[in-house]
């Protein structure tokens, strides 16, 4: 089979990429073809300074995305990985019409934790176009409940976490060298993190924290971090996929502020790498993160609360490598081999 998949490049930071490529690893594995069309096209030599502009840069953009979407015609089934908003608009809507006029069979994978709102907000600009794919397919029951409150029939298909690519190790003695993989967007209240942080310094004076995700907030951040007077923090940027197993690996603890989310791949890479999260229990979080099961569970907006779990985590540290433990075992249900019938059930049009 021939599967065309319309997602951002890994030039993009985020999850559409990584899964885009776990995905396309397993399906070229079982012998099938995968083909990607980005939404992101490269520019021109001469005209990569369009992207400092950015209304230039996505007319650009638009320019170049709009004529790629004619490969899709030599593909057997076209997935398309969608996000909320104008997003949705410039790159999903494209691809559904390209899809209908060559009449492919359409799977729309939408991701965003924002969906209730998108669907409930947006109106005319999303929900005649969501009527036109054959499938939506979501990755959590979080998910389908928003699209179901909506009308619409979603299937639900983990994402794909290459559980092969992470270290598992037991952290004994568990040290305060804390992990927020998050990128710096208001959505995921970094400052929040950065504010437990000099909380927990104040017991913790060794204590590291280490942030690897670039954004719009990076600065104002970094002047936070700043102004709490507080050592040991590290604002890496953007990292590539490949180098964040090295990251998992050095902590050994995970932390997530984020007040609008649906199944982050960071926090199933931490449970594969064996870090024990604290974290908020914000859309399918509260599925993976069950508190003192898999993870510890905080209220949005509460640095305070988010220091008292992690220094439980490092006073009961026995606790900590039984929460680490049975979230690396939950983890194995995100791997290719449990997904892989299910994206080939996708694919062929079969009944959920």
């Amino acid at each position: 089979m021939r599967i065309a998949l319309v997602v951002a490049s890994s030039d993009i930071v985020g999850g559409h990429s990584v899964q885009a490529q776990a995905l396309a690893r397993g399906l070229r594995d079982g012998g099938d073809e995968v083909v990607f069309v980005r939404i992101d096209p490269r520019f021109p030599r001469g005209l990569r300074w369009v992207r400092r502009w950015p209304y230039a840069r996505t007319l650009l953009n638009q320019a170049l995305y709009l004529p790629s979407l004619g490969r899709l015609r030599h593909a057997d089934v076209v997935h398309i990985f969608s996000a909320s908003y104008w997003s949705f608009l410039l790159t999903v809507v494209p691809a559904i019409l390209a899809s209908r006029r060559f009449s492919k069979r359409m799977v729309l994978n939408y991701h965003s934790g924002e969906a209730e709102n998108h669907l409930a907000r947006w109106g005319v600009l999303v929900h005649p176009w969501l009527r036109l794919v054959d499938e939506i397919v979501v990755p959590s029951e979080y998910l389908r409940g928003a699209f179901a409150r909506h009308g619409y029939r979603a299937r639900v298909v983990r994402n794909v976490v290459d559980v092969a690519r992470f270290r598992y190790r037991d952290r004994a003695p568990l040290r305060p060298r804390l992990l927020s993989s998050r990128n710096l967007e208001p959505y995921y209240r970094v400052e929040n993190t950065l504010e437990a942080f000099a909380l927990l310094r104040s017991r913790y004076p060794e204590a590291t924290l280490t942030l690897a995700g670039d954004g719009g907030e990076r600065a104002r951040l970094e002047r936070l971090a700043t102004a709490l007077g507080t050592d040991g923090i590290r604002f890496l940027g953007r990292v590539e996929p490949a180098l964040m197993s090295a990251l998992y690996d050095e902590a050994d603890i995970f932390v997530n502020s984020s007040i609008v989310d649906n199944q982050p791949l960071s926090v199933l890479e931490a449970f594969a790498a064996g870090l024990p999260v604290v974290s908020t229990p914000t859309g399918d979080i509260a599925s993976l993160v069950r508190d003192g099961e898999t993870g510890l569970v905080i209220p949005p907006g509460d640095p305070s609360a988010m220091a008292k779990a992690v220094m439980r985590l490092l006073e009961q540290p026995e606790q900590a490598l039984q929460i680490a433990r049975h979230a690396r075992d939950q983890v194995e249900a995100y791997s290719w081999p449990r997904v892989r019938a299910q994206w080939a059930a996708v694919y062929a049009g079969a009944p959920a």
